[in-house]
Order: structure tokens, then sequence, then C-alpha cells
């Protein structure tokens, strides 16, 4: 990590922009997005400018590290962000905002939920704690399942090969032995 504020010669830039770089291993989904010069070297470098230079009453906000951290820690949201595309904000259904509108708050909720099940009942499964919303779908949601009804009684008749059976079956106990809101 390095500060390059003061080096840029760009002239359509604000005077005092602080630029921060960074260079990490790139992954594999950032292999094709990489410029010549990135393929040559084997590095990924982001560039953060801001024009934070010193916060008062923050002890080492003027330190490069701190505004990597800070910018770090925005990439959750960016993450959250592309958790509720694959929810389905990637397409609104329709041309009125009325319609639209119901759509967002209806993915939004689908969202949390999912987020909220994975933290209260999946948080020590294997490959679930932090599951991508289509594994989800593929191992959790999409139950190979029939439901029954006998002596005034429900059944759920769970797959006997399905490999999630014993997470799913964990998590819907997990969930009914939470406390009531009162």
């Amino acid at each position: 990590m390095a500060e390059l504020t003061g080096l840029n010669t760009r002239l359509d830039w604000i005077k005092g922009m602080r630029l921060i770089v960074r260079r990490v291993k790139p992954s594999g989904r950032q292999m094709r997005d990489m410029t010549d010069f990135e393929k040559k070297t084997g590095w990924k470098y982001s560039i953060t400018a801001t024009n934070i230079t010193k916060m008062t009453r923050v002890r080492g906000s003027h330190q490069a590290q701190w505004l990597d951290a800070v910018h770090r820690k925005h990439a959750v949201v960016e993450d959250h962000v592309r958790t509720n595309k694959a929810m389905g904000l990637h397409n609104l259904p329709s041309k009125s905002f009325t319609i639209n509108r119901a759509w967002m708050l209806t993915a939004n909720l689908a969202c949390d939920l999912d987020a909220w099940l994975r933290l209260l009942t999946l948080h020590d499964q294997d490959g679930l704690a932090d599951a991508e919303p289509e594994t989800m779908r593929f191992r959790i949601y999409h139950l190979p399942a029939r439901l029954a009804a006998h002596a005034r009684r429900r059944w759920l008749w769970i797959e006997r090969t399905w490999p999630w059976a014993d997470a799913f079956t964990t998590a819907w106990t997990r969930i009914t032995d939470l406390a009531a809101v009162t």
C-alpha cells in the first residue's frame, strides 16, 4: 500500500485529492478485468481517491492504512448490493413505479430473511454460513420433500439421500427454538 498524493499529473482532478493505492494478488474473477500492465506484473492495483486528510478526534485517521481499512469496510456494502441483485433486484418486472417499488421491497425482505437465516441457524454449517443466494436456493430452499397431513398433524418427509437434510433439520430446529418476540 502506498500514498500517491501529489504525484497525480492529471489537470482535471481536484487539487489536493488524496490517492491511496493497494496491490493484491488477483482472484480468478479479477483476471479477465486486468490491464496489460497488471497482467505483466501479476498484481491487481486498486486506487482509492478521497479528500479525507485527517478527521478531528479520530486517532490514526491521517495514515493511509486507516483510509484503506475504511474503504475495504465499504466493500461489504457492495457485496450486499450484489446479493440483492441475485435475490431479484437485477430485473424489475414493470414500467410502473408502484409495482417496481413493491418488487424492490419484496426482494429486500427476501435478502434480509436469507441473511438472518444464515446468521441464526447456519452459522456453523460448512459451505452454508457464507453461501451465495444460488447455493442457498439449491441446498436449502428447493427442498426435495413432501408435505403430508395425517391425524390433524403435518409431516414433512425429506428425501433420505439428500446431502443437506441434516443442515435443513438443524436450521428448522434452531428457528423453532427461538424465543417468541413479546
